[in-house]
Order: structure tokens, then C-alpha cells, then sequence
């Protein structure tokens, strides 16, 4: 943790702006005003948070939300001495005030920003990164490379770890499912085809071991969705199930974790079901993000594991014709901020144990 933790003034998050024309900008700067406000009565400081992007749209857009708290331009992590309340954003580069209006000029400030802020991380500077939402179309015609945030941070943790071998793993967490999709961002009627037991051993062992050193969860209990209707029906709805899974599933136990599958997915998610373990891994994308956003859409977050350093991000997306509003609900991005904050807490306990 940085030396503000370890002296006992709480967590301090990176928090990259996202897509300028989107509802980042609101969401953290409802977060935080939500934050500094409960402080006062709530069990641990609030975290403090070092937003990274262009702090004149943050003036602008909190001019917009009648936010009544300062906003500080700093130049650095280093350098961001203010006021207590004030929300304190480092400078990464420019970007129009045009809510719910896309500008490709403005995706090399969204990446800017992402990357000043994954470098704070690794700088020590920061105890972990909170992310709001991109417009991954937007960064594309850009020449963004990378499917989405989470493969992008992999190449980080690559790149600037030097950990050659970390696999980022995207899990949905709310306050009553979490879950894991093996495949993520490809097409439909791709998964069959990149399903491979090594994939889901993968996620499985991530999964468990962050669980563990991240959750505090002693023995993680994994499902194991099934793939085909019924976990393939015994082989005449698809053979992935038996195929592909189930020797999946075998391995994870012969490393000692406790998983089960494959599982029907029509009756993984429902209250008694939930009770029987502590995340779900899923088998596509929308199988493991429709349930979890179901049950609780505002308060969900996505982790992403596997990672050398902790990244937490609001469920939600750039919700362009809510941008400037007013109306965006800051609660999964107030959610994701405390999510980073217990993992860093646990993360840094563990360590001095050790």
C-alpha cells in the first residue's frame, strides 16, 4: 500500500476518466461527493481517489451536476496537495464537454488516462485501479488493439510487472452471485469452438486463489455451468459437456479445489442454488453477466483477476444519452471504489503477515 495507507489515512484508488462523452465523468464525481459525505459516520475513511484525465472536463461536467465540492488539476500522483474535500484529477490530456456525443478525437485522452493511471499502480503511488466505462468502438477507429479493458490491462501487467504469464479473468460481483466467464468478448457461435478444458483448469485456479488471497474466502466453492441445455443431456444436446467440462472439472479437484459441473445453467442461479458456492464460472459471456446484473444491477462490480495489482470497474457502460443529466446512478461506481478499497486493505494485511 502506498505510504498514506501505511500511516493510517486509508486507501488511496487510481480512477482512469473513460469515455469523456459517457457517464464516467458523472459517476465518479457523484461518487465521490457520496463518499466524502458519509465518511463522517462510516467504520474506515473513505478512500481517496486520484482521477486521471482532463480536470477542465471535470469543471465543467460537475458545473453541469451542480457539484458544489473544489476540483484540484495536479500534475502528478506526487503533486496533489489541495483541499480535503476537493476531487483531485490529474492531468492526461483534453477532452470536449459533449455528453452523449462520441469525438474519435478524444480517444487518445481516454487511453492516456488509462495508462497514466495503470502507471501510478505500478509506481506504488496508487493501491489500486478503478476504471470507468470506455467506448470500445470509439477507441477502435482510434487504433485501440485490445477487445476491452481487461485484455488491455493484461498486456500491462505483462509489459510493466514483467509477469510473462498473467491471464487476466473478468468476474462479476454483486451482493449475492459472482461469476466467471471462461470466454468473454467473441461471437456466439465461437464458444464452442475456443472452449478447451486448459481455459476453464485456468480460470478455475484464478478464480479460487483471488477468491482466497483478495475475498478472504478460506475454501472457495466453484460451479461449473454447463455449456448445452441440461449440461448437454448426457451427450444429445452437445458433447462440450462431458467433452471439454467435466474433464475440466476433474482436474480442478485433483488440485484440491472444490468445484462442481458440469451444472444446468436454468437452475445455477437461484436463491438456494447461490447458497452452495462462492462463484459461478460460466461457460460465455452473457451466460454468467445476464444473472448477476439481474439480481442487482446497481450494485454489481466487475474484478478483474489474475492481475499483479488490483482493477475494479462499475458493471455498467458508457451510457452516452444519460451523460450530463444528471439521472446516471453513481452506486456501482461508489461499489467498485469500495470493492478496491477491501481487496487493498486485505492485500496489504496479508502482506505484513507474511
Amino acid at each position: 500500500m502506498t505510504g498514506a495507507a501505511k500511516a493510517g489515512h486509508g486507501v488511496r484508488l487510481a480512477v482512469s476518466m473513460g469515455e469523456p462523452a459517457g457517464v464516467g465523468p458523472d459517476v465518479v464525481l457523484r461518487a465521490h461527493e457520496i463518499l466524502k459525505r458519509d465518511a463522517p459516520t462510516s467504520d474506515a475513511p473513505a478512500p481517496e481517489l486520484l482521477v486521471f484525465g482532463d480536470p477542465d472536463l471535470f469543471v465543467r461536467r460537475g458545473a453541469r451536476l451542480g457539484i458544489s465540492f473544489p476540483i484540484a488539476a495536479c500534475a502528478s500522483a506526487g503533486d496533489c496537495a489541495t483541499a480535503p474535500d476537493a476531487l483531485r484529477v490529474i492531468a492526461t490530456g483534453q477532452a470536449a464537454d459533449r455528453p452523449g456525443v462520441l469525438d474519435p478525437q478524444t480517444a487518445p485522452t481516454t487511453v492516456a488516462a488509462l495508462q497514466a493511471a495503470v502507471e501510478a499502480v505500478r509506481a506504488g503511488a496508487c493501491d489500486g485501479l478503478v476504471t470507468a466505462p470506455i467506448h470500445k468502438a470509439n477507441l477502435y477507429r482510434a487504433g485501440f488493439s485490445h477487445p476491452g479493458h481487461t485484455e488491455y490491462l493484461e498486456a500491462q501487467a505483462r509489459a510493466l510487472w514483467d509477469t510473462a504469464d498473467a491471464r487476466a479473468i473478468m468476474m462479476l460481483a454483486g451482493p449475492e452471485l459472482r461469476t466467471v466467464p471462461v470466454t468473454v468478448h467473441i461471437p456466439l457461435h465461437q464458444v464452442p469452438d475456443a472452449l478447451t478444458a486448459e481455459a476453464i483448469v485456468a480460470a478455475g485456479r484464478i478464480t479460487a486463489r483471488d477468491l482466497h488471497e483478495r475475498f478472504g474466502v478460506s475454501r472457495p466453492r466453484l460451479a461449473v455451468a454447463g455449456l448445452n441445455p441440461h449440461a448437454g443431456e448426457a451427450g444429445t444436446l452437445g458433447k462440450e459437456d462431458d467433452a471439454v467440462i467435466a474433464p475440466a472439472v476433474q482436474r480442478l479437484q485433483a488440485d484440491g479445489i472444490d468445484a462442481h459441473g458440469p451444472l444446468p445453467a436454468d437452475t445455477l442461479f437461484h436463491a438456494e442454488a447461490r447458497a452452495t458456492y462462492d462463484a459461478a464460472l460460466c461457460m460465455y459471456h452473457d451466460q454468467a453477466l445476464i444473472p448477476v446484473k439481474a439480481l442487482d444491477f446497481h450494485n454489481t462490480v466487475n474484478v478483474t483477476l489474475g492481475l499483479p495489482f488490483i482493477r475494479t470497474s462499475p458493471d455498467h457502460g458508457t451510457a452516452l444519452d444519460l451523460a450530463g443529466t444528471g439521472k446516471a446512478s453513481p452506486a456501482s461506481m461508489i461499489a467498485a471504489i469500495q470493492m478496491a478499497a477491501r481487496m487493498a486493505e486485505r492485500t496489504a494485511q496479508q502482506r505484513d503477515a507474511a
